[in-house]
């Protein structure tokens, strides 16, 4: 498995399985397929309603050798209800019971939007926090305490755009390891992507094949189909390989991990294989010139006349 390696030195598989969007009856058996065909990268998050099952599936998979802990990568997130230091490693412990694990190798704040404690989706202004307060760095020195326990060994975000990961830096001891933003051909983020590269935080994409599957509640009328672009046809037919291989072999070789979500046992093989495809920097050079700018996951859940925050204030 091809990795990179984090400003801590540890390594991250470039491959990983999402499971966003997995079912609790499909999960378990997409993560034991995907440990026992060589991935050893798995994506969670609690606000998923799945780290159960998934735990379960690790656990036998430890249990059964399958995998070593020390060959296994766990990711999982932190809910924006928790973002007071004082609740992190509840949240934490909670996470790390469900996946039947004694530490996670990473752990991300979720988005840098926070809500009352204990609130699951905000219904109104009143059930968030204060964006001003910029709570998300009391929940960074809530990781730092984390990882000092031996209950995290890499700490970092998801969601940031440069306003917000730039006041986080300025304000952390441990700098982030990781961020994990929405990227692809649609939506190639090179600002975002260089300064994350200039202060050695690594980048992991979501939603790297377009998410056609997430809730309709979340989906633009007349969005672009990202696996139906001529150009990526047309290159995977010259490579002999899937257009879904084509994207990711394309953002591993950008220098991002990638977590693509599936639970079909010949699509999750197909999607590791896409480490295989040999695509060059002239090919590279050809899917750069699809970047549109635009976000299947717009962040528009956060914002509006229900919420205090805005979309510019995510992506800015």
């Amino acid at each position: 498995m091809m990795d990179f390696e984090l400003n801590n030195g540890l390594k991250i598989p470039a491959i990983g399985l999402g499971t966003w969007k997995s079912a609790v009856n499909e999960v378990y058996e997409a993560v034991k397929h995907a440990l026992k065909v060589g991935y050893r990268h798995i994506d969670c998050a609690f606000i998923y309603e799945n780290e159960d099952e998934v735990g379960r599936a690790l656990k036998e998979s430890l249990t059964e050798k399958v995998i070593s802990r020390e060959s296994l990568w766990v990711t999982s997130k932190l809910w924006c209800n928790s973002f007071r230091s004082e609740n992190v490693e509840a949240a934490l412990d909670k996470t790390l019971k469900d996946l039947k694990l004694d530490y996670l190798d990473l752990y991300l704040i979720h988005w840098p939007v926070a809500f009352k404690t204990g609130v699951g989706f905000p219904q109104n202004k009143e059930e968030y926090e204060n964006p001003g307060e910029k709570l998300f760095l009391s929940a960074w020195e809530g990781l730092e305490a984390c990882v000092k326990k031996g209950k995290i060994k890499s700490i970092g975000v998801s969601n940031f755009g440069p306003s917000n990961l730039k006041e986080l830096l300025d304000n952390c001891s441990v700098k982030p390891a990781v961020n994990q933003i929405e990227r692809h051909p649609f939506l190639q983020q090179d600002e975002l992507l260089n300064i994350c590269k200039n202060h050695s935080i690594h980048v992991t994409a979501y939603s790297p094949l377009g998410s056609l599957d997430r809730p309709d509640f979340i989906k633009s009328e007349d969005e672009p189909i990202l696996l139906d672009t001529p150009k990526i046809i047309e290159i995977a037919k010259e490579l002999d390989a899937s257009p879904a291989q084509v994207l990711l072999a394309w953002a591993v070789k950008c220098g991002t991990s990638v977590i693509p979500k599936s639970v079909n046992p010949s699509r999750i093989e197909e999607n590791l294989n896409s480490l295989k495809v040999p695509l060059d920097d002239a090919l590279c050079s050809q899917i750069n010139e699809l970047d549109k700018g635009f976000r299947f996951v717009n962040g528009s859940l956060f914002a509006g006349d229900h919420s205090p925050y805005s979309v510019s204030y995510l992506w800015e």
